[in-house]
């Protein structure tokens, strides 16, 4: 064997090695943490990840999708937001946003009613309660955008009278010219009934992906957008999403 190539060999032994003991040193302080946290904090006993952050010593502590901070000993907990002032970014919104986004693929489209618009290339779906004073607000802004393929999911969470609307709005002949006869025009949707059980999976989907106000809306990328969005800032999240 040449003398290169055997340096070389013993270089790479030597990486591996390095590497292993990084490794072993990083799963033994996560272990330590984890430990301290749960036996400190029972509620913090099913702790999902843990990972370094940029900050030096920090570590951020991922509970399904909410998010805080410890020490490498667990011996400090911080909840808020870490900013990279450098950088001028948010990580903490920077993560909440990537572990609240759904692949789009996974909506389950067949509980939505679809309105196609101009060529429909672009998409985006949308969880609303008819009686949201912000979604009719959307509505409005939504008119003013072509060329999209607008998935509405119904989710009836702010009272009873939402619940009644949605159902006679579900079963409606026309749901799309229900649905905005009501949001645009404040025409009381006619009584209607079916079978409703789509309105309830839409509840069960929305609290398991924490879908907790309206309008949420959701792009072709898997961005989600809480809120009542304006015309420019739904064009700005499509043409987004289009370049994913």
């Amino acid at each position: 064997m040449k003398l290169n190539q055997l340096t070389a060999g013993i270089r790479l032994v030597s990486l591996a090695g390095l590497l292993a003991c990084s490794l072993s040193a990083a799963f033994a302080q996560e272990a330590v943490i984890r430990k301290n946290l749960a036996e400190r904090l029972p509620a913090l006993s099913k702790i999902d990840e843990v990972s370094k952050t940029p900050m030096n010593g920090l570590y951020e502590i991922r509970v399904d999708s909410d998010i805080f901070y410890t020490d490498a000993e667990g011996n400090f907990l911080i909840q808020g937001n870490l900013i990279d002032t450098k950088g001028k970014r948010n990580l903490t919104e920077e993560r909440v946003t990537k572990l609240s986004s759904i692949d789009f693929d996974d909506l389950p489209l067949k509980d939505a009613f679809t309105q196609v618009r101009g060529n429909g290339k672009r998409k985006l779906a949308v969880f609303e309660d008819p009686n949201c004073g912000y979604c009719k607000r959307f509505e409005r802004d939504l008119q003013k955008v072509n060329d999209v393929t607008i998935h509405t999911f119904l989710i009836p969470i702010l009272s009873a009278d939402s619940v009644e609307k949605s159902k006679n709005i579900w079963c409606a002949k026309d749901k799309n010219k229900a649905w905005l006869d009501w949001m645009m025009r404040e025409q009381t949707p006619a009584k209607a009934s079916c079978d409703t059980t789509a309105l309830e999976r839409n509840l069960a989907f929305s609290k398991k992906y924490k879908i907790t106000g309206t309008p949420t809306v959701f792009f072709a990328n898997g961005t989600r957008v809480p809120g009542a969005i304006s015309a420019p800032e739904i064009e700005k999240q499509l043409a987004s999403a289009a370049g994913k």
